[in-house]
């Protein structure tokens, strides 16, 4: 291993790299190209005892993997809609050698961008979609961390199958367990019923999150068996999954299920509102014909007649989806006004990439003076021109080498992600139970001949240590390894113990809002007091005004 040093360390000279990209579109549960499990330089693994069965899972690079364990009953029929069921028993072993199905997704599941599609499975969708997958250095007794992934995808798209979401090497290098979870998304998750259909769906409100407590539960219980720690469980990530895991701190019925969170580019602060819920469902009822007496019509339909209703009517393609604010699962908007009290002795961390949405396309090279000043006015200062040019004069002063378009994608997240891990943290801090961290990833991929910078997704191959298997999303600049080592080893640090500081990386201070400690993941590993200052008072003072 290379010597990395503890203060800071620089990037490696670039060495022309190249991407490894994959151009196509998502097809849905048919996709002819979907990417097959691997099973190549693996061998049979251990067998372990679970409460529902033994299980039978793979060894690879020394790590056993299980996949596709059923943490969940089947959700078609009369459990469409329900809160989630533990999996029926079964006798002998079970072998767990391939990834399980995916939860239905809602259309156009396609990644913004090629290099991202490359790490999607495509694999076959299902209502029998409540499954995991483990990975473990040996299901022994030495009660280690453990590191429960939510995937990205808001609450439409996505599964925990991406091949950058692979738990192996992480597992491998930090001696951890690391679980990735599949839950139900879209309409099938989030259809808020709780409110109409009298008693027998007096629970049918926010039922994919139902599913993530229930895998969590799932993790309480069997753990251990694998060789990990039920008592030191963290929840981690990206994008609607940062989203999830916010969520989740606010939740009622997963406290006490994990015990540190890591929210990266994702937030949930406010939930919907039982009532916009409520409006939409009745508009939905009223496509198909059904109403509240007659829910359960909604169980008989094939998923296709769902989807085809909602997502077949220009009406109700604003259909909300994500989390409702019920009363009960969710008692109250999750961050607002306040971090929510049922996680409060959690420690947090929160983080965002420097520029989030350079990951669609790949876009045009650059902004013309006048495209850019039209997307400040537009996006950002309300239609106000002369203060959508103060604020490009203020991010030109910041970064005089960046071109247009890297500078407004850097703004752009200032004002939107970053904001929402920079707020995350402020309200963690105000509460006053537990520390919490702040992250910038700055490190530009040179793919695409660098018009991606620092986007939405990048920061997980690192955190994964699985660089190589990203590679269409990372390039092949060598530098690539040290910089997974010091975040992969700061993401276990901090399942371990709550504090993400180890010896190969500057001290890392928790949040406080006189300074804004932020660790900065790029060229360069290094710790920057409230490094985006000026730019963010700015945003916040437009945001006053609106």
């Amino acid at each position: 291993m290379a010597d990395y040093k503890k203060t800071s360390f620089n990037r490696r000279s670039f060495l022309g790299s190249t991407a490894i990209g994959a151009a196509g579109m998502y097809l849905g549960a048919q996709a002819p190209f979907a990417l097959a499990q691997d099973l190549r330089l693996s061998d049979v693994g251990e067998t372990v005892s679970t409460r529902h069965g033994r299980v039978r899972g793979l060894t690879r690079e020394g790590v056993q993997q299980f996949w596709g364990v059923p943490y969940g009953a089947p959700t078609d029929g009369a459990n469409r809609f329900m809160p989630p069921k533990a999996p029926a028993a079964w006798s002998g072993v079970r072998d767990v050698f391939q990834i399980g199905k995916r939860c239905y997704q809602g259309p156009n599941a396609v990644e913004p961008a090629p290099v991202v599609l490359a790490m999607n499975r495509l694999e076959e969708e299902s209502e029998d979609c409540l499954n995991l997958n483990v990975f473990t250095p040996a299901a022994d007794n030495r009660s280690r961390p453990v590191m429960v992934w939510m995937h990205g995808g808001g609450h439409r798209f996505g599964s925990g199958n991406y091949l950058m979401y692979d738990g192996t090497l992480l597992a491998k290098k930090e001696d951890v367990v690391v679980v990735s979870v599949s839950h139900r998304l879209n309409i099938f998750g989030y259809m808020h019923l709780a409110d109409i259909g009298g008693d027998k769906w007096a629970e049918s409100s926010n039922v994919g999150t139902q599913d993530l407590v229930a895998a969590l539960q799932w993790v309480k219980d069997n753990i251990e068996e694998f060789g990990g720690d039920p008592d030191r469980v963290t929840i981690f990530g990206q994008s609607g999954g940062g989203g999830k895991t916010s969520s989740l701190m606010a939740v009622p019925s997963a406290a006490g299920l994990f015990h540190r969170a890591i929210a990266q580019s994702g937030s949930t602060i406010k939930g919907m509102t039982a009532d916009t819920a409520n409006e939409s469902v009745d508009r939905y009822l009223n496509k198909l014909g059904i109403n509240a007496n007659q829910l359960d019509r909604l169980q008989e339909l094939t998923p296709q007649q769902i989807q085809d209703a909602l997502y077949g009517d220009p009406d109700l393609r604003s259909f909300p989806m994500g989390p409702v604010v019920d009363g009960n699962f969710i008692p109250r908007h999750p961050w607002d006004p306040s971090a929510p009290a049922y996680s409060a002795d959690v420690p947090f961390m929160a983080g965002s990439t420097e520029t989030e949405n350079g990951w669609i396309g790949p876009p045009a090279y650059d902004l013309s003076d006048a495209d850019m000043l039209n997307l400040f006015s537009t996006r950002i200062s309300n239609g106000n021109e002369q203060q959508a040019r103060e604020l490009i004069s203020l991010y030109q002063g910041k970064f005089p080498e960046r071109r247009n378009r890297m500078l407004w994608l850097t703004a752009e997240s200032d004002n939107t992600r970053r904001w929402g891990a920079q707020y995350l943290n402020r309200m963690k801090y105000e509460q006053g139970s537990a520390a919490s961290y702040l992250y910038l990833f700055d490190w530009h991929s040179p793919v695409h001949d660098n018009r991606m910078g620092a986007y939405h997704t990048l920061d997980i191959p690192f955190v994964f240590n699985n660089v190589d298997v990203a590679a269409s999303m990372t390039g092949a600049d060598s530098y690539r390894y040290e910089l997974a080592h010091v975040m992969s080893a700061a993401w276990a640090a901090f399942a371990r113990t709550g504090n993400p500081n180890h010896a190969d990386m500057p001290n890392w201070a928790p949040f406080t809002p006189e300074n804004y400690p932020t660790m900065m993941f790029g060229n360069e590993v290094r710790l920057n007091n409230d490094p985006n200052r000026e730019q963010r008072l700015a945003l916040a003072a437009i945001r006053q005004q609106a």
